[in-house]
């Protein structure tokens, strides 16, 4: 089924995924997640959607680029070496493809993303 050429979407309008992404390891207390992927463009190079996680701490491995507009919650991002960065709700943000580190939930996460697959 080939898209509109504006497609406009509700919150947590499709079956939530409740499993860990792929890449995505707990590393301190037991956070959990779900995504609501809610647009994929018709050749398969984009995702849209919703994600959502509880307080605590995941080590993520990035194989595409992601931009994020945090709606609700609090996280302090940490490249593997590298310095960490807070994101707060209201905020908009990109995490580049190959990036390695972790990703602390501090206040539980409500966030809209875009993932460009190819």
């Amino acid at each position: 089924m080939e898209n509109r050429k504006v497609s406009k979407f509700g919150v947590k309008a499709a079956t939530p995924i409740e499993a860990d992404l792929d890449g995505w390891k707990k590393v301190a207390g037991n956070p959990t997640m779900k995504t609501w992927i809610e647009y994929t463009a018709d050749d398969n190079s984009s995702i849209s959607g919703w994600w959502s996680a509880t307080p605590g701490t995941y080590h993520a491995t990035y194989a595409a680029p992601e931009f994020v507009h945090m709606i609700e919650g609090q996280i302090t991002i940490t490249p593997d070496g590298g310095e960490p960065v807070t994101v707060k709700a209201g905020d908009a943000f990109v995490v580049e493809k190959d990036f390695v580190g972790t990703w602390k939930i501090e206040k539980e996460v409500f966030k809209h993303f875009t993932i460009k697959l190819k």
